[in-house]
C-alpha cells in the first residue's frame, strides 16, 4: 500500500498475512513493514517491525524507478545491507554479487560504485543515521497502522 513520500522518498506498507512477491522471493509477511523508494533509484530500503529478527534489509538496486503497472520496478543488484537479531549489521550475498559480477561482465565502474554504495548504506544503517534510524520509519509504521486500522 502506498503511504506517501518525504525527503527521502516515496513510502509503502505491508500488513502481517499480506503476501510479498519478487523473482526468486515469495512469502506471506509475518509483522508490519515499510519500504522506501529513494530518488536515486539505487536501493529499497524495508524497515520491519520489532520483532521481526530482520529489522533493517536495504537491496542495493539499479535503477529503481514507477513502472507502467503503477509499482516499483528494478533490478536487485544481489548486495544487500541487513541489520540482523543476534547478527548486527552487515553486508549479505557477497558470494551472489562475486559470481554474477564476472558471469555477466558488469562494468567496473558500476562494479566500484555498488560496493561503495553497500559500504555507505551499512556505516549508515549502523551510525543509525535516518532514514536508517528509528524515527523515520516508526513515523511511517504508524501511518500505516492509521491507515489500515482493523485491516489483516
Amino acid at each position: 500500500m502506498y503511504l506517501g513520500s518525504d525527503e527521502w522518498g516515496d513510502w509503502f506498507g505491508q500488513l502481517p498475512g499480506w503476501r510479498s512477491a519478487r523473482p526468486g522471493r515469495d512469502h506471506v509477511t509475518e509483522h508490519p513493514n515499510v519500504t522506501l523508494v529513494p530518488p536515486s533509484g539505487d536501493f529499497v530500503f524495508t524497515r520491519n517491525q520489532l520483532p521481526a529478527r530482520t529489522h533493517t534489509y536495504i537491496d542495493l538496486a539499479w535503477d529503481v524507478h514507477w513502472g507502467e503497472d503503477g509499482l516499483p520496478t528494478g533490478i536487485d543488484m544481489d548486495l544487500d545491507v541487513v541489520d540482523r537479531e543476534g547478527v548486527g549489521v552487515f553486508i549479505d550475498d557477497r558470494d551472489e554479487w562475486d559470481e554474477h559480477r564476472v558471469q555477466f561482465g558488469y562494468p567496473l565502474d558500476i562494479v566500484a560504485q555498488l560496493e561503495t554504495l553497500a559500504g555507505d548504506l551499512e556505516a549508515r544503517v549502523r551510525a543509525t543515521a535516518a532514514p536508517f534510524d528509528e524515527a523515520v520509519p516508526d513515523a511511517w509504521l504508524a501511518r500505516l497502522a492509521a491507515l489500515t486500522e482493523g485491516q489483516a
